[in-house]
């Protein structure tokens, strides 16, 4: 290697590091305005509520206390009539300011803005919090999992985990599958056959990660087991990081019959012979169906050897088209401020 190639690579480590300190730096930096910006609007929320308790004073002062801060600080966009609403709205609900604190600051105010907006039961809300800081998630994508009702279908699914897991993998695992999983992002109709959904699937990716939740990466479609020098194709396979575990997953276009699970304790004593590692969990799979009856799924699972799951999946409920789940730049979120909020 010549020195000048010796200078240049050095020169890219070099910058490499940079980058990554300025990346880190501006991330920071970020979320020091967000929570900064989050715990002042709690405080002045909370000065609202106090002073109207304390000299009765109505709703006009919110107006006139809108234009005296816009005057007092021009530069600043959030002092809107609308935005000091919500502040008043978000100490109300939120009186406690260690949890807004240690909590509620980690979250953007346009999450709690939305939050506030759209549902009105604070344990729901609370939900929703809890999930976008456990998975990062940006204001559109918890939009999507509020209006898809994701706290009515979250850990929904019939399963016999308790049974034939250990309880640490097993509350997991459970509160992991959703029923209905909701797939009109594909666009399709009502009558379309398994295989024609589980291409679209393949076809939209993303937002059908996006529904199976946070953890899981695509393995393969059709993915190809040999037993007994018979050939078997299992519709879906996907990995969960935070199982630590293959998942296999079989599309059904028509209601649970309880031979379904007896393909899909042979498919998983497959997997966990022929695919799955030494240090992986033991293989789960999970049934998708266009409908089941509750009772002759639990009845169908209660002798299985391994652990499996049934859900239906639904074809009538679309998806938001956006869906930016990138930490915005100082510059984006000081415009997106001036925008929103104004």
């Amino acid at each position: 290697m010549s020195a000048q190639e010796i200078i240049d690579k050095s020169y890219q480590h070099f910058l490499n590091d940079l980058k990554q300190r300025v990346a880190t730096a501006r991330y920071q930096a970020a979320r020091s305005v967000n929570m900064e910006l989050v715990l002042l609007y709690h405080h002045v929320g909370k000065e609202i509520l106090k002073s109207q308790q304390e000299h009765g004073w109505g709703a006009k002062v919110i107006d006139q206390l809108s234009y005296d801060l816009r005057a007092a600080f021009p530069e600043m966009k959030g002092f809107s009539p609308r935005n000091l609403k919500y502040m008043r709205k978000f100490a109300q609900e939120y009186p406690e300011v260690e949890f807004v604190q240690e909590v509620l600051a980690q979250l953007s105010w346009y999450h709690h803005a939305t939050l506030l907006d759209k549902i009105s039961d604070r344990e729901n809300r609370l939900f929703y919090i809890k999930k976008a800081l456990e998975h990062g998630w940006s204001r559109n994508v918890m939009v999507h999992q509020i209006e898809s009702g994701l706290h009515e279908r979250q850990g929904k699914a019939i399963t016999n985990f308790k049974e034939k897991l250990p309880q640490s993998q097993s509350d997991l695992a459970h509160s992991l599958l959703k029923d209905p999983y909701l797939f009109d992002f594909l666009s399709i109709g009502e009558e379309t056959q398994e295989r024609e959904v589980e291409r679209a699937l393949i076809q939209h990716m993303e937002k059908f990660l996006l529904e199976l939740g946070a953890g899981f990466a695509f393995v393969g479609r059709q993915y190809h087991l040999e037993v007994g020098e018979q050939d078997f194709y299992i519709d879906l396979l996907f990995y969960h990081l935070k199982l630590r575990c293959f998942v296999v997953i079989e599309l059904k276009d028509h209601d649970f019959k309880p031979e379904y699970t007896g393909k899909m304790n042979f498919y998983l004593s497959a997997v966990d012979d022929l695919v799955k590692h030494t240090h992986d969990q033991p293989s789960i799979g999970l049934i998708l169906c266009k409908s089941k009856n509750n009772v002759l799924a639990e009845y169908a699972l209660r002798d299985m050897a391994k652990p499996i799951g049934l859900a239906q999946y639904q074809l009538s409920r679309a998806l938001p088209e956006k869906l930016n789940t990138a930490l915005p730049s100082i510059e984006v979120l000081e415009a997106e401020l001036s925008k929103n909020i104004s």
